[in-house]
């Protein structure tokens, strides 16, 4: 955790590698004065509930404030019912393993247009969250659902539909600039974007960033940092705005580039 003020700023990388790797990984990351990991669960939930609560116990001891990005597969307004609650199972399970790793923030990719129209796929969508957020109270899991701005059109996820989603199910969200940059096309504005994010009034808002490479189509693969999305302008935002934020970077070179953002909030005074 790191503090200027009353400002807290997490940054790590996403991977925390395997099972067996956790504990060497989280000590590197506290090592290197990294404060955060979000653990991929893109491919598999490979941990169970008490590989979890170890791996979350280490965290805990390293101060190490881990999150979870649930598995590629989801598509939350299928027209397949069946791939709909298959999605919410992905993202419950990643629930479960949230609560006992002690993470804060469950991101996914929300869901695909396909054929239906945009309103459509929000209100399928919004209803399929509504429901995960019942089930989560229910089994009273610690966890927090954060979809997250996706960096196609041909997804849900622009930073308006998002924050829409958040005020009307009360869940969070996940805010990859990367993917903003994508989407507007080179000419993202980090003040209008914050001045959004900021209407939600969280006491902590959950990131992601790297570089990215684009087409017409939006998003074609996130790459190293460069000024294809510029950080200095945004460490510079959320630090005049004094944002309590985790910055998780999903570069190809996660490790490096969390320092590289580290050393750019140094440079502008914060101390970590």
């Amino acid at each position: 955790m790191s503090i200027s003020g009353l400002q807290k700023i997490f940054l790590g990388p996403a991977g925390l590698g395997g099972y067996k790797e956790a504990a060497i990984n989280l000590e590197k990351i506290y090592s290197l004065g990294l404060t955060a990991i979000e653990i991929a669960f893109t491919y598999n939930i490979y941990l169970n509930n008490k590989q979890s609560k170890e791996i979350g116990e280490i965290a805990k001891k390293f101060n190490i404030k881990l999150s979870i990005h649930c598995p590629y597969w989801i598509n939350l307004a299928s027209k397949e019912k069946i791939k709909i609650k298959q999605s919410q199972q992905r993202i419950l399970t990643s629930c479960e393993r949230a609560h006992y790793l002690g993470a804060s923030y469950v991101v996914f990719h929300p869901a695909f247009f396909g054929d239906y129209k945009k309103e459509e796929v929000y209100k399928i969508t919004k209803d399929a969250i509504l429901e995960m957020r019942e089930i989560i109270k229910k089994n009273k899991l610690n966890a927090q659902l954060a979809p997250e701005t996706t960096g196609k059109y041909s997804a849900l996820g622009n930073l308006d539909e998002l924050i829409k989603l958040a005020k009307e199910t009360k869940c969070n969200l996940c805010v990859d600039f990367a993917h903003l940059q994508a989407r507007e096309q080179g000419k993202l504005n980090y003040s209008e974007a914050l001045d959004k994010i900021e209407t939600l009034k969280l006491k902590h808002y959950h990131f992601h960033f790297s570089g990215i490479e684009w087409t017409l189509k939006g998003e074609r693969k996130h790459i190293n940092m460069n000024q294809s999305v510029p950080f200095l302008p945004l460490a510079k935002e959320i630090l005049k705005r004094k944002i309590n934020c985790t910055i998780i970077s999903e570069s190809p070179i996660t490790w490096q580039d969390s320092l590289k953002m580290k050393k750019v909030f140094e440079k502008l005074g914060h101390k970590f």
